[in-house]
């Protein structure tokens, strides 16, 4: 870095640092989506309406190789901890939230939407929750009963709970109205929303965790948000896959001399779009429409929490933070209690959109969720600050991770890490903070990047990606194969030893254990 740079770069810091301390740091918005795949925005190439994300991408910036864990618990434990998942549960035990770390520091701590958990967020640093202690529900009616006027939900019925602030249980019509107006997406708005006013004459910043259960199966969407994606993807799956591609080249998100479109990967559900009959494709384009109507009511709803801090005058400084919680899912579940002949997308319906459209959701990577390869692994990352984050019209292309935000929240606030956690031997935060980032300016990483998801492992080490699903190590050179389609580890063996080593550590010194060559066994759900 030249003498200007890192002068520059002093002169910013500086600047957030003398922010922070003279008592205004910025409100923290992060929003976490499920199971979105990394090209359905439009601003990372898709087709899908999402003028409102793609806004705060424009006047903010985007992240090209933001990495979670491949897995909805293990991304929301580290995104709240600042530490990989290997090193806690999925109750976060030996850590300390977000909550814990920025609330003696001054902030507001509210939480709406999915926790994926057993405990309630409020016995941990946050102020209010409302939403889902659980992985996955009916959208129009989480509860077991119907609504009125409404046919039974089809659901997993998997045990879970949702709680509003202290109040919690397994009867969710004690926190949810039986009302056929309710959906999840708006009903996690209409809470933050609430919020926002309740604290609105208040001095004190807030950190606003909104994760919304969208667009994660069963798919169901209003019937006017599915309107506008009638006829979108008649052209099926490999034709949605090539306009997305090349959206992405003339975005500059992706160069195809470095980042080759590699073929499709076809899903047991299929065939090639032209090998499917009339009906068989009609079917598939449906789940493919409702799928984007969630993501564009996603996209409203954040709209409508954009006009809302503009109103209020905090907009400005809020830093809002959009990803995905893991790649696109191409799991196919089953329920008992669906009916067959319900509309698709409504709330006796029960369906997913399957590997074909997953890879469509992916493009240009391989794999899905689940997966270390970059379909798993990779999210779109949209920062939006205007009092302190210089709009970048590019790409940034730093590799980031879900450990990152606890960092770069601490350095804002100005807050004490592990702030009041009552858990014990919590450990150090595996991320760094983002702050140069946001003035244009390159990561000094030290440490690779390090994931495990259940037969999926992998490092992430500069332009070096070792990556497995199973027992065999393979070797991208992530600077002239992203898409990881010319394996190296023939020719480079002694850096798949030394990166293997490297895993190895990580490993052991996160777990206390040596690996043996087995995952440990993971719950296949949500």
């Amino acid at each position: 870095m030249s003498s200007r740079n890192i002068f520059s770069l002093l002169a910013a810091l500086l600047g957030l640092a003398a922010s922070v301390s003279a008592g205004s740091p910025p409100n923290i918005l992060v929003i976490l989506v499920d199971d979105m795949g990394y090209s359905d925005l439009g601003c990372y190439g898709g087709e899908i309406r999402t003028p409102n994300i793609d806004r705060l991408a424009a006047n903010g910036m985007k992240f090209s190789a933001m990495y979670n864990t491949a897995k909805c618990y293990p991304t929301r434990a580290c995104l709240q901890t600042g530490v990989y998942f290997q090193r806690t549960d999925r109750d976060f035990a030996n850590t300390a939230t977000l909550g814990e770390v920025l609330r003696p520091a001054g902030f507001h701590t509210l939480w709406s939407g999915k926790h994926h958990a057993k405990f309630n967020p409020v016995t941990r640093g946050y102020d209010r929750f409302y939403g889902l202690i659980g992985g996955a529900q009916n959208h129009f009616n989480p509860g077991s009963g119907p609504a009125p006027g409404q046919p039974a939900p089809a659901s997993k019925r998997d045990g879970n709970r949702w709680s509003l602030d202290e109040k919690g249980g397994a009867d969710v019509k004690d926190f949810i109205p039986q009302d056929p107006k309710f959906y999840d997406t708006d009903a996690f708005t209409d809470r933050a929303l609430a919020w926002l006013s309740e604290y609105q004459q208040t001095e004190k910043p807030f950190l606003l965790y909104l994760a919304y259960t969208a667009p994660h199966w069963p798919l169901q969407a209003w019937p006017e948000d599915i309107a506008k994606y009638r006829g979108a993807y008649d052209g099926g799956y490999e034709a949605v896959r090539q306009a997305r591609y090349a959206r992405q080249v003339q975005l500059g998100l992706v160069d195809p001399k470095t980042t080759p479109l590699p073929p499709m990967e076809l899903g047991r559900r299929g065939s090639q779009w032209a090998d499917l009959s009339a009906d068989e494709r009609r079917a598939e384009a449906s789940r493919m429409e409702i799928y984007a109507a969630m993501v564009d009511r996603v996209d409203q709803n954040i709209g409508r929490l954009v006009q809302r801090l503009t109103e209020q005058g905090k907009l400005n400084n809020t830093l809002v933070l959009f990803l995905s919680d893991n790649g696109a899912c191409a799991e196919d579940p089953k329920v008992a209690n669906a009916d067959p002949n319900a509309p698709m997308g409504s709330v006796a319906s029960f369906v997913s959109y399957g590997q074909n459209w997953a890879s469509v959701g992916n493009t240009p990577w391989r794999k899905w969720k689940q997966d270390s390869f970059e379909g798993g692994i990779a999210t779109p990352l949209v920062a939006h600050w205007p009092a302190g984050l210089k709009p970048q019209a590019g790409w940034n292309r730093d590799p980031v991770h879900l450990v990152d935000i606890m960092p770069t929240a601490v350095a804002l606030s100005g807050a004490k890490y592990p702030g009041v956690s009552k858990q014990t031997k919590i450990p150090a935060l595996d991320g760094i903070s983002l702050l140069p980032a946001f003035q244009g300016q390159p990561l000094a990483r030290a440490r690779p990047l390090f994931f495990q998801f259940n037969r999926g492992s992998a490092v992430r080490h500069g332009q070096w990606k070792l990556v497995r699903q199973g027992a065999t190590w393979e070797l991208y050179d992530m600077a002239i194969d992203r898409t990881e389609t010319r394996n190296l580890a023939a020719q480079r063996p002694e850096l798949v030893r030394q990166m293997d080593a490297a895993w190895q550590a990580w490993w052991k010194d996160c777990t206390g254990k040596a690996w043996t060559g087995t995952a440990p066994k993971e719950r296949g759900d949500e």
